[in-house]
C-alpha cells in the first residue's frame, strides 16, 4: 500500500518512515499536496517537466566516459552491467519511495608556446564565468521545479551529444591515417585494432560499476522532485523514475556503443578528448562540445538543490527560512565546484573515487540499510530480502571498487 505524502513544510525538509508507511492505506497524495501547493501559488510540477528534472540529474559527465568503461569490459559484459547498475538504481528509488513521507518534522595567460591566448580561449577562465553567470544563478531558485525548462534543455544537448557520436563513427578511419597515429594515438595498422570485443576485462575494469553508479545517481534529486510533483502519488513518481532511468539508459547505451566503434580500445577515459585529437577543428564537434558544457552546467543547479537543502536542515532546521543563509550556503557550494572542476587532472579519478564511495553508498548501501531499519516486515519477506541484497552488493561493490581504484593509483 502506499502512503499519503504529508507536508506541513515544504521549505523544511523530509524525511523517511516505513512504519507511518505501512499503516497508511490511502495511494495518493493530492488531497495534503494540493491543498498545500495550492497555498503556495503553484500547481505542482507536471509529469514530463518531472522527467526532464530527473532526466538531468541522472545525466551528467557520466556520459563521457562510458565509453571507455565499454573498451575495458566489451560490448556484451557493459550491457549486462549498464542493465543491472539501471535496474538496481530504478529499485533503490522504489524501496526509497516505500518509505518516504514528507513532514515538518583572470584574463589573460601566456602558456608554454610562448604565446598569448584570449580570455575566451583559457578553460578555467570560462568555468569561472560560466559558473558565475549561468550556474549561481540557477542554483538561487528556491524551488526544484523552476528547473523544468533548464531540464529539458539539458535533454536535448544530451541527445544531440549521442547523434553526433553516431555520424562521427563514419568520419573517423580505422585504422587511422598513418600521418596521425604517432601524434595522436599511436594505433598500429592491424586490423585486429579495428574489431570490437563482446568481453573484455582488466585492471581497468574496475572503473566499471563505480562510473556507471555515478552515471544513474539521481537519488539525491527524488524527494524534491515528488514534493512538487503535480498530482503527486507513489506509483507516479516510479513512473517518473522509470521513464528518466530508461531514456538515460537509451542514450548512455548509444553514446557508449558508437564511441567506442569510433576509437574501439584506444579511447579515452572522457571520450571528447579523442575528438579533440583528431578532429580539432570539426564544427561539429565543436558545437556539440558547447552542448555538453551547458548540459553540465544545466545539471549543477539541480544536483545542487538537495545538498543545499541538507545544509540548511543540519545548521538552520530550528530558523525561519532566510535568503541569506540561503545564498552563502549556495555561493560556497559553488566555490568548491568550480575549484574541483579546475584543478582534478582526470574525470576517472571522479569517477572512480566518487562512484566507488558516495554514489554506490546513495544508489545500493543506504536505501537498503534504510529499509532493512524502519519496516517492520518480517526479514524473509520478498521486499525485505530484496533490501538486504542491495545493501550487501552496495558494501561489496563499492569496497572492492574504491580498494582497486586507490591500488591502481600507488601503484603509477
Amino acid at each position: 500500500m502506499e502512503a499519503p505524502c504529508r507536508i506541513i513544510s515544504v521549505e523544511q525538509g523530509w524525511y523517511v518512515s516505513a512504519q507511518q508507511s505501512e499503516e497508511a492505506e490511502a495511494g495518493e497524495l493530492s488531497p495534503l499536496l494540493g491543498n498545500e501547493l495550492h497555498r503556495q501559488g503553484s500547481p505542482g510540477v507536471s509529469f514530463g517537466f518531472s522527467v526532464f528534472n530527473l532526466m538531468n540529474a541522472i545525466m551528467g559527465s557520466g556520459i563521457l566516459g562510458l565509453a571507455y568503461v565499454m573498451a575495458h569490459t566489451g560490448i556484451l559484459g557493459f550491457s549486462f552491467l549498464l542493465l543491472i547498475v539501471a535496474l538496481l538504481a530504478s529499485y533503490s528509488v522504489h524501496i526509497l519511495l516505500s518509505m518516504c513521507i514528507q513532514t515538518d518534522g583572470g584574463g589573460w595567460y601566456h602558456n608554454n608556446s610562448e604565446y598569448w591566448r584570449s580570455w575566451y580561449l583559457d578553460g578555467q577562465t570560462l568555468l569561472i564565468i560560466m559558473c558565475v553567470g549561468i550556474v549561481f544563478p540557477l542554483t538561487l531558485l528556491p524551488k526544484i521545479g523552476f528547473l523544468g525548462y533548464a531540464s529539458s534543455l539539458s535533454f536535448f544537448f544530451m541527445v544531440f551529444f549521442a547523434v553526433v557520436i553516431i555520424i562521427k563513427k563514419w568520419s573517423i578511419p580505422c585504422p587511422l591515417r598513418s600521418n596521425y597515429i604517432e601524434q595522436y594515438f599511436q594505433i598500429s595498422n592491424a586490423t585486429d585494432d579495428c574489431k570490437p570485443k563482446l568481453f573484455h576485462f582488466s585492471k581497468e575494469s574496475a572503473y566499471a560499476i563505480p562510473t556507471m553508479a555515478f552515471s544513474f545517481l539521481c537519488h539525491t534529486s527524488i524527494l524534491p522532485i515528488y514534493c512538487e510533483l503535480q498530482s503527486p502519488s507513489k506509483k507516479r513518481m516510479q513512473n517518473v523514475t522509470n521513464t528518466a532511468i530508461a531514456l538515460s539508459f537509451l542514450i548512455y547505451f548509444i553514446s557508449a556503443l558508437f564511441g567506442y566503434l569510433t576509437f574501439y580500445d584506444k579511447v579515452a577515459s572522457e571520450l571528447l578528448q579523442d575528438y579533440s585529437k583528431y578532429l580539432p577543428h570539426d564544427v561539429v564537434v565543436m558545437t556539440v562540445k558547447l552542448c555538453i558544457l551547458f548540459a553540465l552546467l544545466l545539471t549543477v543547479p539541480l544536483i545542487h538543490f538537495p545538498a543545499r537543502k541538507a545544509l540548511m536542515m543540519m545548521f538552520f532546521s530550528n530558523f525561519p527560512f532566510s535568503w541569506i543563509h540561503h545564498s552563502l550556503i549556495t555561493l560556497a557550494l559553488n566555490i568548491i565546484i568550480v575549484l574541483l572542476a579546475m584543478y582534478v587532472p582526470d574525470i576517472r579519478n571522479v569517477f572512480g573515487i566518487v562512484g566507488a564511495s558516495t554514489s554506490t553508498c546513495l544508489i545500493f548501501v543506504f536505501p537498503g540499510l534504510f529499509y532493512l531499519k524502519l519496516s517492520r516486515e518480517d526479514f524473509l519477506s520478498w521486499k525485505k530480502l530484496g533490501a538486504f541484497v542491495l545493501f550487501i552488493f552496495g558494501i561489496l561493490v563499492g569496497n572492492f571498487s574504491l580498494a582497486f581504484t586507490i591500488f591502481n593509483w600507488i601503484n603509477k
